[in-house]
């Protein structure tokens, strides 16, 4: 029996979240940043205040995971977010678990097989294939971390937004977004779906909002931070999706100006 790794008891966090926008035109703004209700995390307590012009309309996120507000603004939009959340994981070593063979994976898995925007997984078929010959399953997912974490360096100029896990093959340096888009490019490069997902956690350095990978394997999702900065059984999502595109905490369809921005997340005793 695989062995596993669980917190003695549930671990709860304490966030919250400002924004604080201008935007100069009349816009519409997706945000994404309340934590998701899943069955290894639930919401203890929770307010979200946006200040709009229109009321908020809620949509589900994708899969139906967390919950996407849209909202509308001129002149200034802030938001403030406040949550208890209660994390409570099984925590699976990668290298412990089995390989799937994709014919037997679900069809909502299969999606996250294929390239994406940020994540061109099949340009990146041949180096995997090479550099990780003779493994598969959880080891092979283990060693695709490792690499990531060893290969890369954290660097807050390293990107921009328009930055493709290919960019950040050739470039070796990145933050968190760039770890995640490179792990789950060469997760599906190996035939083992991953998609990215938008996190809260304690300890990140600079505290904001965090993207890491979740890659499946022996039928489940499992969480892995290539950065190294947030352990998984500490983690709670807010969102998934194939790449950046889809776990961004704010999509403003017009244009947009940075006054303020604070992410804090706490252990609570």
């Amino acid at each position: 029996m695989p062995s596993a790794r669980k917190p003695v008891m549930p671990v709860r966090l304490s966030i919250t979240v400002d924004l604080d926008y201008g935007l100069p035109e009349p816009a519409d703004v997706l945000l994404q940043i309340a934590a998701a209700a899943l069955p290894d995390q639930w919401i203890e307590a929770e307010r979200l205040d946006v200040w709009s012009d229109l009321p908020l309309a809620a949509v589900p996120g994708e899969e139906g995971i967390g919950q996407r507000c849209w909202s509308h603004a001129v002149g200034r939009f802030t938001a403030r977010y406040a949550a208890t959340v209660v994390v409570d994981r099984l925590v699976r070593p990668l290298h412990h678990l089995p390989p799937t063979a994709v014919r037997h994976l679900p069809g909502a898995v299969v999606g996250y097989l294929m390239p994406s925007r940020y994540c061109p997984s099949d340009k990146l078929e041949g180096f995997v294939r090479s550099e990780f010959a003779g493994l598969s399953g959880g080891p092979l997912a283990a060693a695709l971390a490792e690499w990531t974490a060893r290969s890369l360096r954290y660097s807050s100029n390293g990107s921009t937004g328009t930055t493709t896990a290919l960019d950040t093959f050739a470039s070796r340096e990145g933050v968190c977004r760039d770890y995640a888009h490179l792990l789950v490019t060469l997760a599906r490069a190996a035939e083992i779906p991953a998609r990215c997902v938008a996190a809260y956690a304690p300890d990140v350095t600079p505290p904001d909002f965090h993207a890491v990978a979740e890659l499946w394997l022996d039928g489940g999702w499992h969480l892995v931070d290539a950065t190294g900065m947030a352990d998984p059984s500490e983690t709670a999502r807010i969102c998934i999706g194939r790449d950046a595109t889809d776990i961004a905490f704010m999509t403003v369809f017009g244009a947009a100006q940075l006054i303020e921005q604070r992410v804090r997340v706490e252990r609570l005793g």
